[in-house]
């Protein structure tokens, strides 16, 4: 995933890193931000799968409840 980020929107991400982020740390952001953007457009675009299909592509049978988590 590569698309271009605004000056001002990597000094927002920087702005709100603790102040001892590493670069991986900025990175980390870039992508989850890029991620979360791609997937917005993919949803406003009809490029999205129903539960279903996604438990029978990845073969999830069931979710666990929080219960069941621990």
């Amino acid at each position: 995933m590569s698309s271009v980020i605004r000056k001002e929107d990597a000094y927002k991400l920087i702005d709100q890193l603790p102040p001892n982020a590493t670069c991986d740390h900025l990175m980390h952001e870039i992508y989850v931000r890029e991620a979360i953007e791609k997937g917005l457009e993919d949803s406003k675009a009809g490029r999205t799968m129903n539960v279903a299909d996604i438990r029978k592509k990845y073969g999830v049978k069931y979710l666990l409840s929080e219960d069941e988590n621990e």
